[in-house]
């Protein structure tokens, strides 16, 4: 029998009661696994309602009892790392090494958050002006949103519900329905940490809840992952309703390898960075850039084999590099760009759409493919496929690599191989990118610094994580002092000053 997977609303978790599902597939097998309610506006409104109820209690919390709590709940994500690895490869068919990582990841932005007691510290000016002392103080906004993505069921989540609710927010979770078991289980585990019920919810959905919690006018702000055309959409109604929003899109990231790279180092990182999780990240490496004939030849030559030789196996397969993909339409997509390729005029030097998977036949499995000869007027250049799929597109020069991810309508991340610190801190400093490698293939900051990218990558003027994850979830405010002191000065009819 196929399991139901619901919503968890005020402490617990609940039936959906809309009537409507989708289905949840196991990418390995293409069999459906279960079934996740999708909510109705009524429902989003009781996860809503609840939020608002406990919020200010929660705010009222010390941020050192906040920190304890996610203390607790990063100790019971690390016992049962194992468990929640195998739940997230069985829905999404990324590997169970890649989803250690998923969770790895999402937890050390919970160890960031448990900092908060010194994050949420103000300022403190004495005798700014006479007997007036100035202070700020930053506060939880109240009941904020986060709509992630099915890439990082597990991360994504973290990165957004962690700061969120250090901060003294409560916070509604609409994860991706392709891979909804989770986020539901983190939700369970935040409770058995000592989360109050309400401060936590998780609303399974469609658009149907996506515009819902946009329009919600309790929602204090609303962070997004996923497309970049939905990434707008988001934001535009979001900001329209008079929330604060950050909204995070699409990628086309670049690599540059430099006549001087060390050749087999950059083919090893286009091969981890381009079909790792095959491909189905948004820091993924989708576009190599040699520089010069000969080193694109060397590069091709040397991608080719290691391309053809790529393990591909059930998301079980810990000794594989890449499992299946999501859906059986993210496999029909992918297929379809790699025949645009072919028609566009580049040249697939691999071509692995006919990978079958013995035993596993009805999975939605894709073998590596490489082009060659690749030029920025075509769609597999300017469009995220978002699979197994990497381009190579020869540049003459340095500045003209340079100028390929400069022109480029995302700006998520980039790279550069190179021996030469010259040129490495020259890139560094002129790229239009958010986020940056040297020698790097996928520059994911760490948790104490911020992950956002520019140009339609990003919406909204706040990164995720770091620093600016606690400006997000807060707001500050100033307050001017002073205490009767026996001075009288009057009515006063101009602006304060400090003169």
């Amino acid at each position: 029998m196929v399991k139901e997977i619901g919503h968890f609303i005020g402490g617990k978790a609940v039936a959906g009661t809309s009537g409507r599902f989708a289905d949840v597939y196991d990418p390995n097998t293409g069999e459906v696994q279960a079934r996740v309610a999708l909510a109705s506006e009524a429902e989003l409104k009781t996860a809503v309602a609840d939020a608002k109820a406990a919020q200010p209690a929660w705010a009222a919390t010390n941020p050192q009892r906040r920190a304890r709590v996610l203390a607790k709940f990063i100790e019971l994500v690390n016992a049962e790392k194992e468990e929640l690895a195998q739940m997230l490869s069985s829905e999404h068919g990324k590997t169970i090494p890649d989803s250690h990582g998923d969770i790895q990841r999402g937890i050390e932005v919970c160890e960031f958050a448990t900092g908060i007691p010194h994050l949420l510290k103000g300022e403190y000016t004495q005798n700014a002006g006479p007997g007036i002392d100035i202070y700020s103080m930053r506060q939880a906004l109240g009941v904020t949103a986060g709509i992630t993505p099915f890439n990082f069921p597990a991360m994504i989540p973290m990165w957004k519900f962690a700061p969120a609710i250090a901060c003294g927010n409560a916070f509604i979770l609409k994860p991706s329905e392709r891979d909804p078991s989770v986020p539901m289980r983190l939700a369970e585990l935040m409770m058995e940490a000592g989360l109050p019920a309400g401060i936590l919810n998780v609303v399974n959905g469609d658009k149907a809840s996506v515009d819902a919690i946009l329009d919600d006018q309790d929602i204090q702000a609303v962070g997004f992952v996923g497309s970049t055309a939905i990434a707008e959409y988001v934001y535009s109604r979001g900001c329209a309703a008079g929330k604060r929003v950050q909204c995070f899109g699409g990628a086309k990231n670049h690599m540059i390898i430099m006549p001087d790279a060390d050749m087999d180092q950059a083919v090893d990182a286009l091969i981890g960075a381009g079909y790792g999780s095959a491909g189905e990240r948004c820091m993924a490496i989708s576009v190599a850039v040699p520089v010069g004939e000969e080193t694109a030849n060397r590069l091709v030559s040397k991608l080719m084999p290691r391309v053809e030789n790529l393990r591909i196996g059930p998301s079980t397969d810990r000794e594989a590099d890449y499992g299946p993909v999501v859906t059986g339409q993210a496999l029909d997509r992918i297929r379809d760009y790699v025949e645009v390729g072919i028609k566009e005029g580049a040249t697939l030097a691999v071509d692995g759409r006919d990978f079958k998977m013995q035993g596993y036949e009805n999975g939605y499995f894709m073998g590596g493919c490489l082009f060659d000869n690749v030029t920025r007027d075509m769609r597999i250049y300017k469009e995220e496929i978002f699979g197994p799929v990497l381009s190579v597109v020869r540049a003459k020069t340095y500045e003209e690599a340079l100028e390929l991810p400069m022109s480029h309508e995302y700006g998520n991340g980039v790279a550069i191989y190179t021996r030469d610190g010259d040129a490495a801190r020259d890139f560094a400093d002129r790229i239009n990118i958010g986020m940056v490698g040297v020698n790097v293939p996928i520059p994911v900051p760490l948790a104490y610094y911020t992950f956002g990218g520019w140009k339609k990558s990003s919406f909204g003027d706040l990164n995720q994580h770091g620093p600016d994850s606690v400006r997000f979830y807060t707001r500050t405010k100033t307050v001017t002092s002073r205490w009767p002191s026996g001075i009288k000065d009057g009515a006063e009819f101009s602006i304060p000053t400090m003169n």
